[in-house]
Parts: structure tokens; sequence; C-alpha cells
């Protein structure tokens, strides 16, 4: 154990009488909340990003100011952790330092550190982190494709272990929406498109995070994007202006609400609202961030969810993304000030604004009597009994060798490339799966080292008995660098691409392996190759054990898969199912032969 694993002057003798845990959790809220100025208040309602670096020096995450600024200065505590560290120990000593300066401060509040998924195979700055040292598994979708609860819990119960050991106590995730729109980018971290898949799966993940009974060793999830994010108008995400707008033409807005019902059952702890505003329904046409009669009248009022909620990121200022203006959020009401954007969203229900840090204008707003200090302390509770809950005032600091031991353990890392296999889904084959060992083999994306364990490898596909090309799902290039991390735009193979593989395929019997964080239009390939497999996020070695039969193959499809364009440009956004004869259907996946 390392000599930071315990905290300092843990005791009321220090004069901060909320550290004595034989107290009920209400009392010690209620000792330090009236222990707090306004300014320190505030400072809870600022959840942002923060990288890894000098906690003295201007943050590497978006040069936001240095932790000393946040913490110190702004009375900070909540901070969502980007980028991957090469081991899990020096995740957990710089967190051990964050948490050091938090205690220094004038009443001690320590730190709860939030991350997007980082388990997975995206690198997305704005939903999603490389696995970087910890074990890495299939996308959400996989998980679905897999669609085993008892696989997803123990996902889910090894991804607590590693985030606890690093330090990460607050899950942004998991991801219920329904992925009802072909086209959406950000489907890859959903369950897929069926509402009782997406509400089981959620349930068994909220699970495996919180534990059995919450407390000391879980990670409180926010489950997201309430109210449903899948029903975007042509598929186009709310991050930018032009994908602003959620529509219902099926009116099946209640449709979407049923995973977050499983959610709700499974006990999560924290829910994220949506940066989409409704149209044609009967709530306020706004972002759900700032709905009064999404947070308020539906989330608190119809279901009663009391815990934390925190608005998606950037509903307040605007911003600089990688040197492009990046304007806020803030659908609906773009004609309000920043100050009055806060005021509406304190109203709507919600009780932290994500990826901000203008803690200035909420003390400024409670100074000028437009928000009351009440309003703050109703927040504030939520916000202080989750750090209690989590045990953070007892021990905010981790074992930095234990971190260096569990994240990325042999076993975490074994199951994460079992699930890596089992997701792989067999869409088509003309029998000639599985393939015997030792074939000369052309490929294309998977690494020439690693297909020489399981044949010949040669340099064109007339040499070869065998080609293994492996594609990624369509996505249309946008003008700037952040669009370009959100797959949006036609699913629809460039002909050139097609011609390629229709050209390989004619030289040699051809598996077509496609990662499908989108439903591709599979249509121009279906006949011509001798296999199609699909998956979300698999290695080379994985999806080649699938196709030798070392491995047996699993996934099953999540959503349908469109026949065309013109289908998914005549389907409802909101409606599941709703692609004109798909070319396969959800659930569709063939089981091969024995090797």
């Amino acid at each position: 154990m390392t000599e930071t694993t315990t905290r300092h002057g843990a005791d009321a003798a220090t004069g901060r009488p909320w550290l004595d845990a034989s107290l009920p959790v209400e009392e010690r809220v209620e000792l330090l909340l009236s222990a707090m100025t306004v300014e320190e208040k505030a400072g809870l309602f600022f959840h942002t990003m923060m990288a890894i670096g000098d906690l003295e020096e201007a943050n590497p995450a978006f040069s936001l100011p240095s932790a000393r600024e946040l913490v110190d200065g702004r009375h900070m505590t909540h901070f969502n952790l980007l980028g991957a560290a090469p081991t899990g120990r020096d995740i957990a000593r710089w967190h051990n330092a964050l948490q050091e300066m938090a205690a220094s401060t004038r009443l001690g509040i320590p730190v709860t550190l939030s991350t997007d998924p980082r388990h997975s195979f995206s690198d997305n700055p704005g939903a999603a982190i490389m696995a970087g040292p910890f074990s890495q598994w299939p996308e959400t979708m996989g998980l679905a494709a897999i669609g085993d609860e008892a696989l997803v819990e123990r996902f889910a119960d090894i991804a607590r272990q590693e985030y606890t050991a690093v330090g990460l106590r607050v899950a942004l995730h998991p991801q219920v929406d329904l992925a009802t729109e072909p086209r959406w980018a950000r489907q890859t971290a959903t369950f897929g498109e069926d509402a009782d898949l997406a509400g089981r799966m959620g349930a068994a993940y909220i699970r495996g995070f919180q534990g059995e009974a919450f407390g000391v060793g879980s990670v409180s999830t926010m489950t997201k994007h309430f109210p449903g994010g899948g029903p975007q108008k042509d598929g186009e995400d709310p991050h930018f202006s032009y994908g602003r707008e959620q529509v219902y033409p099926g009116g099946m807005f209640e449709h979407h609400l049923k995973p977050f019902e499983a959610a709700f059952e499974a006990g999560t702890r924290q829910i994220m609202p949506y940066y989409g505003m409704p149209l044609g329904t009967e709530y306020e046409e706004v972002g759900f961030g700032f709905n009064k009669s999404v947070i308020t009248g539906l989330l608190r009022e119809r279901y009663g969810f009391d815990g934390l909620v925190c608005t998606d990121w950037g509903l307040i200022s605007d911003a600089e993304l990688f040197g492009t203006p990046f304007p806020a959020r803030a659908w609906g009401v773009e004609h309000l000030t920043p100050s009055e954007r806060i005021v509406k969203i304190l109203d709507a229900g919600a009780d932290q604004f994500g990826g901000e840090t203008c803690v200035d204008l909420l003390v400024d707003l409670v100074a000028a009597g437009d928000v009351a200090e009440e309003r703050l302390d109703v927040s504030a509770r939520r916000i202080l009994r989750e750090k209690f809950a989590l045990g953070l005032f007892e021990n905010p600091f981790v074992d930095e060798d234990a971190a260096d031991e569990i994240v990325g353990r042999a076993d975490f890392r074994a199951a994460g490339e079992a699930a890596q296999r089992a997701a792989i889904a067999v869409l088509e084959n003309d029998g000639i799966l599985p393939v015997p060992g030792g074939r000369r083999l052309y490929v294309e994306g998977i690494d020439a080292g690693i297909a020489a364990r399981y044949g010949t490898v040669v340099d064109t596909p007339s040499e070869a008995d065998l080609a293994v090309l492996r594609l990624h799902a369509p996505f249309e290039q946008r003008e700037t660098m952040f669009e370009n991390f959100f797959h949006a735009g036609s699913l629809a193979f460039a002909e050139d691409v097609v011609a390629h593989v229709r050209e390989v395929a004619r030289a040699v019997p051809t598996v077509v392996d496609v990662l499908l964080d989108r439903p591709a239009i599979l249509t121009p390939l279906a006949g011509e190759v001798a296999a199609i497999t699909a998956n979300w996020g698999a290695n080379g070695a994985a999806l080649l054990d699938v196709l030798t039969g070392a491995a047996e193959a699993r996934g099953r499809l999540p959503f349908d898969l469109p026949r065309s364009m013109s289908a998914v440009e005549q389907s409802r956004p909101d409606v599941p199912f709703d692609t004109a004869d798909p070319l396969f259907r959800f659930g569709h996946g063939l089981s091969l032969p024995e090797a």
C-alpha cells in the first residue's frame, strides 16, 4: 500500500465535522452545506474536462485553466478525465496529486473524477476514449450483439474494478438511446435498435458498475441521453447546429423512454439529458438540458427520479475546438445570454453544467437575486450526497501499486478478447467458413504478422487461396476535425470501394469484414463475395480465430441492415425497424460448422 491511501486528518477534530463517518450521510451533508460560501456551492455545479498533466499549468484538455485555478480558484470538484495514460499507475499518481490539492482547500471537498467509455476501440474526444492500459472489449453495440446479460454485467464489473483502481468514480455511460435512425453518429455506444434488448443490457451494465450495494467500491452511472437521443432528423448529431432537431413522425416518443425505465429500476444514480430539441411533441421545443417539461415534468415528477442530473457538455458558453469556433449547444435558446441559459437550466431542474467553468456567472446571478441560494442548496445536497455515498470523504486516494496490478490485468484482458470474438456476426457464408489453417492469405486491414499465424501471407489476390478484407462502415467527410470524429451522412460504400472488393473477389474467394459502427449498406457486396462478417471492435486475431473456427461466432445483429439509402431516407427516425425490406434483419447471424 502506498502512503496516499488514507485521508490525512480525516476526523471531526480538524474543524470539519462532516468528516465524522459515524454520522448519517444526510447530517454530514447539512453540516458541510452550512459551512459553505455561495462561491463554494457554485463550484459544485460545474463538471468540466481535465487531462493528465502538471496541475499548476494550463490544462492539456482544450487549453482549459490549470487544475490549481479550477480547484482552488473556482472551487470546482468534478472533472471528466480525457485522454489515455501509459499505465494505471500514471493515472493513479496524477489522481492522488489532484486529491491532495483538493484536501488542502478550506473545506477539503474531494474531487469526483468521471470518464467517457474507455474500454473499446473508439477515439472520439466528444464521446469515447481508446482503451490504452485498460482491458479492451467490443463497443457497447458489440455487447448487444452477444446479447448476454451476464456477460455485460461481468464486463461492467471488470470496468468498475479498473476505474476505481485509478480513482474514476462516475461513468458517463451507459448510453441507452435507441438506434432507430440508421445514420445517427452516436449509435455505436448504444445497445442497438430494440427497446427490450437495450433495457436488459443497460440494466445489467448499471448493476455491474454500481455493485450489489452502492457505496465505496461503486462507480456511479450517468445514464444518457434522456429522453432518448436516437430520433435525429436526417441522422445528424446535435453536437452541431444542423443536427439540433429531434423528430417523431411516427409518434414514438414514449417508446424511447423504455430503456430508461429499466435503468431507473436498476438504480442508476445520475442522468444526462441530450442536446437535441424535440419538435412536434407536447414538450417545449428547446434542447433537453433546458427543458423543464422533460427534466422536471417527465424525469423528476413522472418517474420520481431524485438523483443527480448533469447536462451534456457545453450548453452555456461558446468555445473553440481544434482551432475552429464551436458554439454552445443552446438549441432553441440561442438568443439567451450565458447567464440566462444558466437560469433556464436550473429552472428546468438540472444540477450540474457539463463542460463548463463559468462559476463567476452563477455567483453573480445569486448576488443579483436571479438565482436563490436555496436553489443552489437543492442541487448541492444531491451532489454532496453522492460524494459521501461513494466514500470519497473517508478515502479519496487510491493505491498506486494496486492500480498497476488491476488495470489491464491478464484475466481482464482475456475476457475482453473473448468478447471481441463472441461479438463477431457471420452475415453471409457460401460454405467457405470456417477456413482451414495453412492457406495462402491475402489480407487488407490486418497486420501481416498476425495473419502469418494462420497461413502464408501473399502480396496479391492472384497468389492467394483466400482474401480477407476489412472495411469500415462508410461516412461522409465534413468540414472540421471535430465533425469528422462523428461518422455521419450516407451509409453507402463509394463506387471505388465496391469495385475494388469485386475485383479481389473475382480473383480469389473473399471474406469481407465490416466494422458496423453504423448500419452500412452491404447490398452491393452481398452475393459478390464468399462471406460477410460484421464486428463492433475486434482485433485481427479475433477475426481470424472466428474465420478459422478456433472461436465461435456468436454475434447477432443488434439492428436491421437497410437494403438501400432510399429505404433509409424514407424511414421514420423515431420508429424502430422502419426501413423497407432490410437486407439483414435484427437478430440475424449464422452459426458456423465445427472446423
